[in-house]
């Protein structure tokens, strides 16, 4: 009774017999700030915040992944990624030497015999397309195979082939249906005029049934590419710490532009008040170095971005338009991906949801009926090192309560969202009972979903020498303990930082071929006002100390010699950094450390 009651003011009395048409859209690396109703005052969406207008807004929305493929799993299964043993995306990277624990054998495809989404539409008489990127598996798991009754641009690729036609990269296949386009056509726009060429000749043949498009955007994942005349409308030079790569501005114009034309064709064809829209991304924004015109995009207030457990790679924008939303509903519940499905299946008259998904339904919230649990837990599950520079870890949120913990060193995290969705204090060291609650309900939920751990690296090489004999101890490479200080990875940081906490500390593994005396050689900055900390470097039973020196800004780095040091024997070995005063707010930020041979 409550359901039909739902239903009846979501699509009015006429209450959709046959079900609602369904739109899904999901964009590649679309961070959770980056549109104009979400926050951002460059990049430009008219036509999104327009929809947010009429939408259902959900302000704390998250992937089920810091990456796209399992996250594109979630949202098409409401099942966890790790239950299908989709933990990264397809292919993944081999493990590497430098590397304590080696990635598990993780699937290259969605699994054969899940339930799925447009399976569910499908078995209700729905019409279903897919348009644009897929990256769940190719010959034998394509969209054709998991419930979709037309599939274009998808495969098994992970980026495009070309973001202007052809749609080919050297002798490789073309992008499927896209064999014939016009040279310099652009993908994104290709795609948005194959979804209205969809709907507009579906409707034309079949209005009978109803139609579920899933329009999976390949834009704005890199190489950026976009069209010139909308570069055009961004002007200045990229500013670090801020967002403003024109190109990137661009890409994610032209998919705004897409949603206009596609509400557009919708009213047209009188069916828009017969039409949900949902729009979303597979993980948080791009923020680091990967490629030409990188990086795309800045995401704070929120911390790091794709490819990190923190809130940057994991939030993501959240619209569900139905017919009858005529004004915005801000809704701040924690929701992720893995949500669409019980929610869009229940909005289309689904009967036969399995019971074993892990998202819940979203339909109550839809017009401000409360869930049953706002402080739901959402549970996260990365082992591998991603290739942005996050580490294999897992997450149990709870309420406001977020633990991260890192699986290749086991350092726990713990924030408080609600008063720091920053995450820039851990407090594992002021709530230790509350870590250990947490981490082993973590624990609980790995054992009953069965997921795939990580094993140690018998090869494992951390910090080698250079053939010149210089071991480089770079702060990516480094573990820190304490309340504050990290490693920062925006390029025009990459940098431990943070330190304002005099007891944070950092230690580096390495590897010594040729043992002797090494000189010690910090690179360091310091803004002014902050210097005269003494640091302690200890290798052994040896140390060294260095007094920091301002060097006109944090980001500011100068090498300095701080003396020598000798190493005993070859083999694995430690090195120690800790700051013994503070006179100042702060530390100061170390970029590396070197051991130079004697």
């Amino acid at each position: 009774m409550v359901q039909t009651l739902l239903l009846a003011l979501l699509f009015g009395q006429t209450s959709q017999a046959k079900g609602p048409n369904i739109i899904l859209i999901v964009t590649d690396d679309l961070g959770a700030r980056d549109l104009g109703y979400s926050g951002s005052t460059f990049h430009k969406t008219p036509h999104l915040d327009m929809l947010a207008a009429e939408s259902a807004v959900f302000t704390k929305a998250y992937s089920a992944c810091p990456v796209c493929s399992p996250s594109r799993a979630g949202i098409l299964t409401g099942q966890h990624p790790a239950r299908l043993h989709v933990t990264d995306w397809i292919p993944g990277q081999a493990s590497k030497p430098s590397q304590r624990l080696l990635r598990p054998d993780d699937l290259q495809s969605l699994p054969k015999g899940v339930v799925t989404l447009p399976k569910l539409l499908q078995e209700r008489g729905y019409a279903t397309f897919h348009v644009g990127k897929w990256h769940l598996g190719g010959k034998g798991s394509l969209p054709t195979d998991h419930g979709f009754d037309v599939n274009i641009a998808g495969d098994q690729a992970g980026s495009p082939r070309s973001y202007f036609a052809p749609y080919q990269s050297g002798n490789a296949s073309f992008m499927p249906g896209l064999e014939k386009a016009p040279q310099g056509e652009y993908l994104t726009d290709r795609l948005n005029a194959e979804s209205r060429r969809l709907i507009k000749k579906h409707i034309t043949l079949d209005n009978s049934r109803p139609f579920f498009l899933y329009l999976s955007h390949f834009a704005p994942h890199t190489p950026l590419k976009a069209q010139d005349h909308l570069i055009a409308k961004f002007p200045g030079k990229p500013t670090p710490g801020r967002q403003s790569n024109s190109i990137y501005a661009a890409m994610i114009a032209a998919i705004d532009e897409g949603v206009g034309r596609l509400r557009e064709t919708l009213e047209q064809l009188g069916i828009d008040k017969e039409t949900i829209i949902v729009f979303t991304s597979d993980n948080g924004g791009l923020c680091t170095t990967e490629g030409p015109n990188t990086p795309p995009t800045y995401n704070g207030p929120l911390r790091e971005g794709k490819g990190y457990l923190y809130e940057g790679g994991i939030r993501v924008p959240l619209l569900i338009h139905t017919p009858k939303q005529g004004k915005p509903l801000q809704n701040s519940q924690p929701v992720w991906g893995p949500d669409l499905t019980p929610t869009l299946a229940q909005l289309a008259g689904v009967k036969n949801v399995p019971s074993a998904v892990d998202g819940i339904s979203l339909v109550g919230s839809l017009q401000g009926v409360k869930e049953e649990s706002t402080s739901r837990n959402l549970v996260w599950h990365y082992p591998h090192y991603s290739g942005q520079g996050g580490r294999p870890g897992g997450v149990w949120r709870d309420g406001p309560w977020k633990l991260i913990e890192f699986y290749d060193s086991g350092r726990k995290e713990l924030f408080q969202l609600e008063k720091d969705p920053s995450e820039n204090r851990n407090l594992a060291l002021d709530e230790p009972k509350r870590v250990e609650a947490m981490a082993a309900r973590l624990k609980a939920w790995q054992s009953e979903a069965k997921v795939q751990m990580m094993r140690p690296n018998p090869n494992y090489l951390p910090n080698p020498a250079a053939k010149n004999g210089i071991i480089t101890l770079h702060g990516k490479t480094a573990e820190v303990t304490g309340a504050m200080l990290r490693f920062e990875p925006l390029p025009h940081k990459q940098t431990l930082g943070f330190w304002v906490v005099k007891e944070d500390a950092a230690w580096w593994e390495f590897t010594v071929d040729k043992p002797g005396e090494f000189q010690v050689e910090i690179l360091q900055g310091c803004g002014n006002g902050s210097g005269g900390s003494v640091l302690e470097i200890s290798i052994g039973g040896e140390s060294l100390k260095h007094k920091v020196v301002e060097t006109g800004g944090f980001q500011e780095f100068r090498p300095f010699v701080v003396g020598n040091i000798k190493v005993e024997n070859q083999g694995r070995k430690r090195l120690d950094l800790k700051a013994l005063s503070k006179p100042g707010p702060a530390v100061g930020d170390v970029r590396q450390i070197r051991l130079i041979p004697r």
